[in-house]
């Protein structure tokens, strides 16, 4: 049987299920989510995106492996820009940010804080570092790549080829965030 994990908003209107194990547990220091986490945790009520060294914490799950359970109508997404290639999608409920989605990628990346602390999926690497902020100094306790590694790649592709290279379309999400 497949491991299910519920994950819930701050408010708990939102319940999300990640089935299986993620793909990979990692920080991401690239400029968009430095720029994106600044927005999204001026919201009102919303909880911290960025942590000490400007990183946003994600564990990455296949697409098919991530089911909205309730609260679909409280999803809304934000871009950076018109054109933008990703979206991040936040529960307007309680302005908590839910995951960040590549257009075209096959796996969510959902936001560490979604679980409790001491569930989180175990941190494996950080990617972008060549973005963080100057004087930040990483700690040494994961591989630090400045963009992302061979076996970060091979992680996704290995998740893709598990899915008959299908990319699956998300379409639980209510319109844009109201908010600039």
């Amino acid at each position: 049987m497949t491991k299910s994990t519920e994950l819930s908003c701050s408010c708990g209107q939102v319940a999300m299920r990640v089935l299986g194990k993620p793909i990979v547990s990692a920080e991401c220091l690239c400029s968009d989510c430095q720029q994106a986490g600044e927005f999204l945790q001026t919201l009102p009520n919303a909880p911290a995106v960025l942590d000490e060294k400007s990183a946003t914490r994600f564990v990455l799950y296949r697409k098919d492996r991530v089911l909205c359970a309730t609260g679909r109508e409280f999803l809304r997404e934000h871009s950076l820009a018109n054109d933008s290639k990703t979206r991040r999608v936040v529960a307007v409920c309680c302005n908590t940010p839910i995951f960040l989605e590549f257009a075209a990628g096959h796996w969510l990346s959902m936001y560490g804080g979604l679980w409790p602390t001491k569930d989180l999926p175990r941190l494996e690497l950080r990617t972008m570092t060549r973005d963080r902020p100057q004087g930040v100094q990483l700690p040494k306790d994961v591989p630090n790549p400045d963009t992302h590694t061979i076996a970060f790649y091979a992680k996704l592709v290995g998740a893709w080829a598990a899915m008959g290279f299908k990319t699956p379309n998300i379409d639980f999400i209510n319109g844009r965030l109201d908010a600039r």
